[in-house]
């Protein structure tokens, strides 16, 4: 691929940057390196030359101007969990719930991976900030990558190029990340192969060293694999930054919300996959009223502000978003954010040059090209889109965005939600008891398996404050971590709620009608936070009183709304035996804390059937 480059480092770059850069340079050996500015004249020319090689695919200019279509390896379409390492210096800092390798070995590894692996490429310097230039709460990287398409992609996601550059020059720390698909185009021998329209390698390697602040990622040239500021360091790497320097990385949407009488709160929320994330994050309420506007979609990091309350900020300058089920019904701010500007990987591609996917139309077009390259017709069994298909497109491109998304400071933090996927037990809202109540809701979130829709709690998948693929520690040492800052936060720490819009009947219909109408729920948390609702203290949490949930033009029977708030006694305590199992796991990391939230369960229960309540575990237990 024929790109203008250079191989000087601009003057600002600073001495330890230029000295590592030529160190990988040397390692993996690129024809060029190029120091990447941000400008659009740079993502021009990338665009230019992907066209040429074939790698992208440039959609109608009157349709969807400036964006363009990406097909990835079939082998190389998401986030390969069974080769995300955490290379700590000890194993049990990793936790049982990571991929633990032993550093020095993986590194030995690594360099025998990334040993001659850019030949006949070109590597990429792209220095980025995360969240706003200069803010607080903002972080630095430098991400080595062997693929244009990573550079043009982190130009959305990121803020990337000469202005973080600058800060780093100015003695800013930065995080080191390295990065190639592995297809180099020149053997060892001299030997020169064709490049093909997605590089990848079979063996795959995303791996972090939280104890120097490392990323090293291998093989693969997919979203968060290759995209090194997303999971790998919003999420693993700082995550471990956070719980050294007393702060909160997350995996969490914010919102900013405005009420009637103009009060302004902000809400972050922890939903594992599949669980309306998205949607929630550009929610359209359908009570009157009231605003909700996007600060992120994905990624909140969270910092104890001098006012003794917690400030997020969004870290991500863009969406990596899901296409599939993406519809004018579902999420018409996302949809119409794709308008231009926007990459597209894995969706299917329509004659007259536009983009398609499972879900964007009732009825499917009568012909596409999809996402292998292959002819579609609706009468094909197999999907047009890959279900991991995603779009790339900058934050500001939403409509919903709200006017203080990129401020440095932060917002201040009212409430935290935490939602699951659950047909049985878990209410449509609950309030927690209080913070050590709201770290083992967060601690034991989860989803029911297809098997459960039946009214089994035994196929539950666990996903910790949605965070199980994204901890770059052991997850009992988060969850103390978690009531440590709970501590220091003491009065000025948000509520905790819980959600679910996914309880089902005996039937397996939906109670609750979802999208726009999850606002109701949220309209009364927020008046729990004024303190303007009663609540009614069950064995679980704090429950709304019928009459305190907004149904206001719902068609929603008794009958639903009372099942929608049942909790059965029997149900939950086979559940607190699941819990108790699954913490077991952690041993003597687990925070007593979450013993002794789960035994409080257990007692209030107890006491609402007029039970003997069990006895007290022994602390020394754990």
């Amino acid at each position: 691929m024929s790109v203008e480059t250079t191989t000087a480092p601009p003057a600002i770059a600073p001495a330890d940057l230029v000295a590592w850069v030529e160190e990988i340079a040397e390692l993996t050996q690129p024809d060029e390196i190029v120091w990447c500015d941000g400008s659009v004249e740079e993502r021009d020319r990338l665009y230019d030359a992907m066209v040429a090689s074939g790698m992208a695919i440039r959609l109608n200019p009157e349709l969807r101007p400036d964006s363009y279509l990406f097909r990835s390896d079939p082998s190389d379409v998401a986030r390969v969990e069974s080769r995300t390492f955490i290379c700590s210096e000890r194993e049990s800092d990793a936790g049982p719930t990571n991929n633990w390798a032993e550093p020095a070995a993986m590194k030995q590894t690594l360099r025998g991976l990334f040993a001659g692996c850019m030949r006949g490429r070109t590597m990429y310097v792209i220095p980025f900030s995360m969240g706003p230039l200069g803010g607080t709460i903002s972080r630095l990287g430098v991400e080595l990558s062997d693929s244009p398409y990573v550079v043009v992609n982190m130009r959305i996601m990121t803020r990337m190029g000469t202005e973080a550059l600058a800060a780093i020059a100015e003695g800013g720390d930065w995080v080191p990340a390295i990065h190639s698909v592995g297809y180099p185009l020149v053997d060892a021998d001299g030997a020169a192969r064709p490049d093909v329209a997605w590089p990848c390698n079979a063996e795959k390697y995303i791996t972090h060293f939280p104890e120097t602040r490392e990323i090293w990622s291998f093989g693969s040239g997919y979203g968060g694999n290759a995209l090194l500021g997303k999971k790998c360091y919003a999420l693993r790497i700082a995550s471990v930054l956070a719980r050294d320097e007393g702060w909160l990385a997350e995996h969490m949407l914010i919102l900013k919300i405005t009420g009637p009488d103009g009060r302004v709160y902000h809400l972050t929320a922890a939903f594992p996959s599949a669980c309306g994330k998205t949607n929630l994050a550009m929610l359209r309420p359908t009570i009157p009223g009231w605003t909700v506007e996007t600060v992120g979609d994905d990624i909140a990091w969270m910092r104890p502000g001098p006012d003794g309350r917690l400030y997020a900020i969004n870290p991500e300058a863009g969406f990596f978003g899901v296409a599939p089920g993406t519809s004018l019904k579902t999420n018409p701010t996302a949809l119409e954010a794709l308008d231009h500007d926007t990459i597209f990987t894995n969706v299917a591609l329509t004659d007259d040059g536009d983009i398609w996917w499972e879900g964007m139309t009732d009825e499917p077009p009568a012909h596409l090209v999809d996402w292998l390259g292959n002819d579609w017709t609706p009468e094909d069994e197999r999907l047009a889109a890959h279900p991991n298909s995603r779009f790339t497109v900058r934050a500001d491109q939403a409509a919903s965005i709200s006017d203080n998304w990129d401020d440095p400071a932060g917002v201040p933090i009212d409430v935290i939600l935490f939602g699951g996927r659950r047909a049985t037990n878990i209410p449509l809202v609950t309030e927690t008891y209080g913070w050590e109540h709201g770290v083992f809701v967060g601690a034991t979130v989860s989803s029911e398996q297809t098997a459960a829709a039946e009214g089994s709690v035994g196929a539950l998948r666990r996903d910790p404050f949605a965070m199980l693929p994204f901890c770059g520690y052991n997850m009992a040492d988060y969850w103390a971590h978690w009531l440590d800052l709970g501590n220091s936060l003491g009065e000025g720490a948000p509520k905790v709620f819980q959600v679910n819009w996914f309880r089902k009947d005996a039937d397996g219909s939906f109670l609750w009608p979802g999208f726009g109408d999850n606002a109701r729920a949220i309209e009364w948390a927020l008046r729990r936070v004024n303190g303007e609702v009663e609540a009614v203290d069950r064995f679980n949490g704090r429950l709304p009183r019928p009459e305190d949930l907004n149904t206001e033009g719902l068609d929603l029977p008794e009958e639903r709304l009372t099942a929608l708030f049942d909790v059965d006694h029997a149900a939950w305590s086979e559940e607190c035996d699941l819990t108790e199992a699954y913490f077991e796991q952690f041993g003597e990391k687990l925070p007593q804390a979450l013993m002794d939230e789960l035994h409080h369960i257990r007692v209030r229960i107890a006491e609402e059937l007029g039970e003997e309540p069990p006895t007290f575990p022994e602390a020394s237990a754990h």
